[in-house]
Order: C-alpha cells, then structure tokens, then sequence
C-alpha cells in the first residue's frame, strides 16, 4: 500500500510551529491538536525540523522547568527524516521501526504534504489484514 492511501484517508493537515517558538507552545499545541508531533516550518511548507513529546520529556529531564521558556529551536531534531506520497507504508513501517521514530513527514516537490504516525502505519496494515480475512472467510464459505 502507498503512503499516499493513508494521506487520503486522514488528511493532509500538518502542525506546525516556528522554530523561534518557545517549548511551553509546543505543549500547548500538542495538547489542544491531540497529537504526539509538530513539524518545525517557519513558512509551513518546509522542514526545519521536528518536536516531540519524547523531545519535550528529554529536555525537561535535562533542563528541568527553565526549558518551558526556550525556543523549539533548542530541542528540536534537525535531521529529519521524510517519505515521499508514492513510498511503499510496509518499507516505511521498517524504517520508523528501525530508527525508533514516531512521526514521519510526507514531501512531494520539496514541499510539506501530510505526516504520518506509527500508529497510521499499524491502522492501515490492520485494515488490510482484516480485509484478507474476510475474503478468504468469504472464499471458504463459496465453496
């Protein structure tokens, strides 16, 4: 299955944040999108980076309380890794495995398209075998 099937089901819509925001604003827009992720985007249409929860924790365990006042910029992840809309979920499912990442921004012509999470990667591939299963149920019962 292409990544871009799970894209047409959720949605293209990607949080953002500056990079020049502060980590407090990350938690609050974490918390009121009810995601786990924002992709730092000063024009929301490129990559600067990405912030997670696993980011904000680390910090805090690091920081303590004053990382609330410092710019994303601080805590972010630079390098970030992306898929474009035609890439294949079950290579992509290995490759989040692999480098133990969550959340995976889709590109297509340089720009932000959509994001993907591990969970949407688990859900698809749950619908799938659920639907061969009921194909092969129905394959059995017609004989």
């Amino acid at each position: 299955m292409k990544i871009s099937s799970i894209l047409s089901r959720k949605g293209s819509s990607v949080a953002t944040i500056h990079r020049d925001a502060m980590v407090s604003e990350v938690i609050a827009e974490l918390g009121s999108h009810g995601i786990g992720a924002l992709v730092v985007s000063d024009d929301g249409e490129h990559i600067d980076g990405i912030v997670s929860e696993r980011d904000v924790v680390r910090g805090l365990a690091t920081s303590g309380p004053s990382l609330l006042d410092n710019p994303v910029s601080s805590i972010m992840t630079r390098e970030v890794f992306s898929s474009g809309p035609d890439g294949d979920t079950e290579a992509l499912m290995g490759v989040m495995t692999e480098r133990r990442i969550r959340h995976v921004p889709i590109v297509e012509d340089d720009r932000l398209c959509g994001i993907v999470s591990i969970g949407d990667i688990v859900k698809s591939r749950i619908d799938e075998l659920e639907k061969d299963r009921k194909e092969l149920v129905e394959y059995i019962n017609a004989r």
